[in-house]
């Protein structure tokens, strides 16, 4: 009797335990894109704490990384495919929040590992004007001095999310097009080189065919959604990069599901 307790019980285990991460699914294919938003503790009350991760937990996954034989690349790496190096990760940041700067860059400095953040440019200097402050504080952006800093350091890439951190389904053709062009024209121009890669605010339109066109007309080689798993290289033309959203409530577990099966919740 006591045995098949404890044989129900350990099918119950492991049954919840499958349920609840994907251990079981076979390695993924293709380029890890690394989803975060910003490094630190929520603020009191913040409707998106899963956006917030912990500095501790940043370092731990960067180490992993590091362990792994991973190699942080930038944006600019994938022109040439043949270069790249055998286990290439993207680690990229939306927004272009200070605490980028603040609390993530000494990190990624002291692990000499690369990083790509995406800009709205109108927010720079600013802060996240696009957030209901009743839902989400509003917090302070990244500077031109701290941009400027990064850059001149040769780790941190910077791509484009719009002038204004517009969902690009909820306005006309003539305004979408305006953001995604006029934001790479003023970050090329301040940046002083090209800006290749390109992020749909809130993943909006990466796979409306009218939208992306316009994303690739301006000239972008990259572009980015929301969508969780890994993208085969060969196929990032076809449609854009799936990513992989890094939550703060993710421990080290989900994250190894996370960059080696695109999955690790359901």
């Amino acid at each position: 009797m006591l045995n098949n307790l404890i044989i129900i019980a350990s099918a119950a285990t492991i049954a919840l335990f499958s349920a609840r991460w994907n251990w079981w699914r076979t390695k993924a294919k293709g380029l890890p894109v690394l989803m975060y938003h910003k490094i630190g503790r929520p603020p009191k009350n913040s409707k998106f704490k899963k956006l917030w991760v912990s500095p501790k937990k940043f370092e731990r996954q960067i180490n992993y990384l590091i362990k792994h034989k991973f190699t942080p690349i930038n944006f600019s790496d994938l022109n040439n495919p043949e270069k790249l190096p055998k286990k290439p990760v993207l680690i990229t940041f939306d927004d272009g929040y200070k605490d980028n700067y603040k609390v993530a860059y000494p990190i990624l400095k002291e692990k000499n590992a690369k990083a790509n953040i995406f800009l709205a440019y109108e927010s720079i200097g600013k802060h996240n004007r696009w957030h209901n402050p009743d839902e989400e504080h509003w917090l302070p952006m990244l500077t031109w001095d701290e941009i400027k800093q990064m850059t001149d350091e040769g780790l941190i890439e910077f791509g484009a999310h719009t002038l204004n951190h517009k969902n690009l389904t909820e306005v006309d053709t003539e305004t979408a097009k305006w953001e995604i062009e006029e934001c790479k024209h003023r970050l090329e121009q301040k940046l002083n080189h090209p800006v290749c890669a390109f992020a749909y605010p809130y993943g909006a339109g990466a796979y409306d065919k009218e939208i992306r066109q316009l994303v690739l007309d301006a000239g972008f080689q990259f572009d980015f959604g929301i969508k969780q798993g890994i993208t085969l290289l060969a196929q990032n033309r076809d449609y854009p990069f799936k990513r992989l959203l890094i939550r703060g409530d993710d421990n080290l577990l989900d994250f190894h599901l996370n960059v080696t099966r695109g999955k690790a919740r359901f």
